[in-house]
């Protein structure tokens, strides 16, 4: 578990289903992002009930909403919304590196709650963010981006969007593991590229809201299903 000191008592703990599902918990708030059919062969979340779910696009392993309990506030595309204290700002993005012609439109999520902001990428596959996009993107606590190419980017290509955009905390997703169906490549680019390589992983991190400070350097982290 990975803590960082604040003046706030503010934490965050999120944790890690495989693919691109994630649970963003803060007290007894939750917010889960792209939760998927149990058919790719993982455990979908087992949360009771959660606060919010996020969709970053319409495919059986991000779109499995009504697998949540509870009457959460489901969010689906690009725009920005407001719910119960939490806000989110969707960012058209797409599938993949011919505008979308080949997979279609992808929404990268920018979370912020209690003053940290935290980053869903989503299935991106541009190999590039626009200017446009990390503009509104903006300041990045902790960065949530796709490692396992053949349906988005590449570990390479990742690092390279990291670098670019200096989160303070990077959490690879949607690579191979263990039971996983789906044909993906493994974190092990992503890490070398990033100097991580071997890292041991984390069953979930606690995050605290802490001041930026510019020369910081990004802190790699590989949670564990």
């Amino acid at each position: 578990m990975v803590e960082y000191l604040s003046f706030s008592c503010f934490t965050m703990v999120i944790s890690w289903y495989g693919q691109a599902c994630f649970k963003l918990q803060s007290g007894q708030k939750i917010i889960i992002i792209d939760p998927f059919d149990k058919k790719i062969g993982l455990a979908p979340p087992s949360t009771s009930s959660a606060d919010m779910v996020l969709v970053t696009h319409d495919h059986f392993d991000h779109n499995n909403s009504g697998a949540i309990k509870g009457s959460p506030f489901v969010v689906k595309g690009a725009g920005e919304y407001e719910y119960q204290d939490v806000r989110v700002v969707g960012i058209d993005s797409y599938h993949d590196n011919a505008k979308g012609k080949e997979r279609g439109s992808n929404v990268i999520y920018v979370v912020q709650y209690e003053g940290l902001r935290v980053v869903h990428m989503g299935d991106l596959g541009q190999h590039e963010l626009t200017d446009e996009q990390i503009d509104r993107i903006g300041r990045i606590d902790v960065l949530l981006i796709p490692v396992g190419s053949v349906y988005t980017i590449n570990g390479k290509q990742a690092a390279e969007i990291v670098h670019h955009v200096q989160p303070r905390i990077v959490i690879p997703m949607h690579y191979k593991i263990p039971s996983l169906t789906i044909d993906l490549e493994t974190a092990e680019s992503f890490l070398a590229e990033m100097g991580a390589k071997g890292q041991e992983p984390q069953e979930k991190i606690t995050v605290k809201k802490k001041a930026q400070q510019e020369d910081e350097r990004t802190e790699v982290v590989v949670l564990k299903v």
